[in-house]
C-alpha cells in the first residue's frame, strides 16, 4: 500500500529542529541506543574514511544507530564512487574525442552526477544537508534527566 505525502522525518531530527511545524512527536517510535554500528570491512577504503569521519558525530547528535549501517554504509560507498569519479574527472577532463572524431563527454560525468544525488539523498535521510542543518537547534533539544528548574536558573543567571 502506497503512502502520499512527504515521508515522515525521524523524531531525533524533529527534536533537534525545535519541531518547527509544531506537528506532534511520535513518541511511541521505537528508542533505539546512539551508538553507531561497526563499520563493515566490504566498504572501499574512501568509504572506510568516510565512515570513521562521519559516524561518532552523527552517533553524538542520536541519528545514526546499529539498525542504520546498511543506510550509511549506502552513503559512504556512494561517498567514494562520487570522490573516484571527480578525481577522473580532475585529471583527464570532461570530454574526449571519439575515433571517429566526434567530441563526447567521458562516463564519469555521469557517474559523478548520479552519485552525488545518492549522496544528497542519504545526506537528507540523516539531517546531513545544508538546509538541514539550518534548522537544528542543538540548544533546544530536551533529554529526559534535564530538571526544568535548571532551565529556570539559567533565565535567573
Amino acid at each position: 500500500m502506497a503512502t502520499r505525502g512527504r515521508k515522515p522525518k525521524p523524531s531525533a531530527l524533529k527534536k533537534l529542529e525545535g519541531n518547527p511545524g509544531k506537528r506532534p512527536v511520535n513518541n511511541n517510535e521505537p528508542k533505539l541506543s546512539k551508538k553507531a554500528p561497526r563499520c563493515p570491512s566490504w566498504l572501499e577504503p574512501e568509504a572506510k574514511k568516510e565512515w570513521r569521519r562521519m559516524a561518532k558525530t552523527l552517533e553524538e547528535i542520536g541519528v545514526l544507530t546499529q539498525v542504520d549501517a546498511a543506510a550509511f554504509a549506502g552513503y559512504c560507498q556512494a561517498y567514494a564512487r562520487w570522490k573516484e569519479a571527480e578525481e577522473f574527472l580532475s585529471k583527464h577532463g570532461t570530454i574526449f574525442k571519439t575515433p571517429s572524431g566526434y567530441i563526447q563527454q567521458v562516463p564519469q560525468v555521469s557517474i559523478a552526477q548520479t552519485y552525488l544525488k545518492v549522496m544528497k539523498d542519504f545526506c537528507s535521510e540523516f539531517g546531513l544537508t545544508p538546509s538541514a542543518r539550518s534548522r537544528i537547534h542543538v540548544d533546544t533539544v530536551q533529554t529526559e534527566t534535564q530538571d526544568p528548574m535548571e532551565d529556570i536558573l539559567k533565565v535567573i543567571k
